[in-house]
C-alpha cells in the first residue's frame, strides 16, 4: 500500500504545467529561520526498505516545520531515478515547504544525467532551484530576507556540487574535489555580497554532499570540540583544492554541512567554521548503523549563530547544541 501511495504521489507531478515560482526565503517575526537537512536517502523505487526514508521524512517535516528542506546528495538509488525523485519531493512539495538539491557521487549512476535530475527537480513545485543554463548542476546562493524588510538580505546559503569521483583517476583515486572555478565562483560570491552590504560580512551557510579534506584534519585533532557520532573515517577527497581556505578567508561561512559517509553525524569545530555531518535520512538500501533521520538548523536574524540539532523518529531529539559557543573550549582561569 505504501508503495503504491509513493508511485501515486509520483505519478501527480509527472508534468507540472510550470515550474513553480521562485519564493522569497525570509526570518520569521520572532527572528529565526529553520532548515532541514535531508540527506543521503538512498531511494529505491518498489523496495519496501525505502518506505523508512518516507516515513522519516514526513515524520520530521510535521515535527519541525521549517522554512526551507535541503537534500544534500546521494537522493536516488536505482531505476528509475525520475519515479525515485519525484517520490522524494512530493512530501516537501505537498505542504508547500520550499526545498533545493545538491546531487552526491550516486545519483547520476542510474538512468538519468545531473542534468535531467536537476530539470526534474526544477519541475516539482516548491523548489528554488535557479535556471541551470549551461551546467549540469550548478552552484547558487539563496539569500533569505530580513523579517521586517523584504529587500534586505540577512543571511545567505550557498548550495553547491562537490562532484562525485577524481576527474584524474589513473594518478589520483577516490571522490572528486571542488574545482578550482567553483573556489573562484564561491570567492567572487562572497566579495560581490560583502560590497553590496557596504562591507559588512552577512552570515553564511553552505550545503553540499562529500566533507572537505579538513573534516578529517579536525575530528582527529586533541584541541577541537567534536560532539555527535563518529563510526567511520571521513571519506574526502585525496586533494585539497582550497574551498574551506577560501572560506575561512572570506569570512561570511559560519557552518558547513555535508553528508556522504552515512555512520557519521558529528559537528566539530575548525577555525572558527563549524564543520557538520547531516544525519543519514535512507532506509536499509545502503549501510547505515544510525536510526535514520535529519539535521536541522535554526539560523538567528542580525547574530553570527545558530543552534543545530537531530530529530530522529518518534520525536527523539539529540545533540542540540548552539554555535559558536557549545563548541570552544573555557580557557583555564591560571592560564
Amino acid at each position: 500500500m505504501k508503495r503504491m501511495k509513493h508511485l501515486l504521489y509520483a505519478c501527480l507531478l509527472l508534468f507540472p504545467c510550470i515550474v513553480a515560482a521562485q519564493s522569497t526565503l525570509k526570518f520569521r517575526p520572532d527572528g529565526t529561520f529553520r532548515i532541514v537537512q535531508f540527506t543521503d536517502t538512498h531511494f529505491q523505487v518498489d523496495n519496501p526498505a525505502s518506505d523508512i526514508a518516507i516515513d522519516r521524512i514526513n515524520e520530521v517535516l510535521d515535527a519541525e516545520k521549517p522554512d526551507l528542506v535541503i537534500f544534500t546528495g546521494d537522493m536516488v538509488y536505482n531505476r528509475p531515478a525520475e519515479t525515485g525523485m519525484r517520490t522524494l519531493l512530493e512530501p516537501v512539495s505537498r505542504r508547500g515547504i520550499p526545498f533545493v538539491v545538491v546531487f552526491g557521487n550516486h545519483d547520476d549512476e542510474q538512468d538519468l544525467t545531473r542534468a535531467q535530475l536537476y530539470d526534474i527537480a526544477r519541475a516539482v513545485p516548491g523548489n528554488l532551484l535557479p535556471e541551470r543554463h549551461d551546467s549540469p548542476s550548478p552552484d547558487y546562493v539563496l539569500k533569505i530576507s530580513s523579517s521586517d524588510t523584504p529587500t534586505h538580505t540577512a543571511a545567505l546559503l550557498y548550495c553547491m556540487d562537490s562532484n562525485a569521483y577524481s576527474p584524474i583517476k589513473q594518478q589520483v583515486k577516490g571522490y572528486g574535489w571542488f574545482r578550482f572555478d567553483q573556489v573562484e565562483w564561491y570567492r567572487k560570491q562572497a566579495a560581490t555580497f560583502k560590497t553590496e552590504h557596504r562591507g559588512d560580512t552577512l552570515p553564511a551557510l553552505a550545503f553540499f554532499h562529500i566533507p572537505l579534506p579538513e573534516f578529517a584534519e579536525a575530528a582527529q585533532s586533541p584541541t577541537a570540540i567534536l560532539r555527535g557520532t563518529r563510526m567511520e573515517k571521513v571519506c574526502s577527497p585525496a586533494l585539497n583544492s582550497g574551498m574551506f581556505t577560501a572560506m575561512k578567508e572570506s569570512g561570511d561561512v559560519m557552518g558547513i554541512f555535508v553528508g556522504h559517509d552515512h555512520d557519521n553525524d558529528y559537528a566539530v569545530l575548525w577555525y572558527d567554521i563549524l564543520l557538520a555531518y547531516g544525519r543519514f535520512s535512507g532506509g536499509d538500501t545502503e549501510y547505515n548503523h544510525l536510526h535514520n533521520g535529519a539535521r536541522i538548523i535554526e539560523l538567528y536574524e542580525g547574530a553570527r549563530a545558530f543552534t543545530t540539532w537531530i530529530r530522529q523518529k518518534e520525536g527523539v531529539v539529540l545533540d542540540k547544541y548552539r554555535y559558536p559557543e557549545d563548541f570552544r573550549r573555557k580557557e583555564s582561569p591560571n592560564r
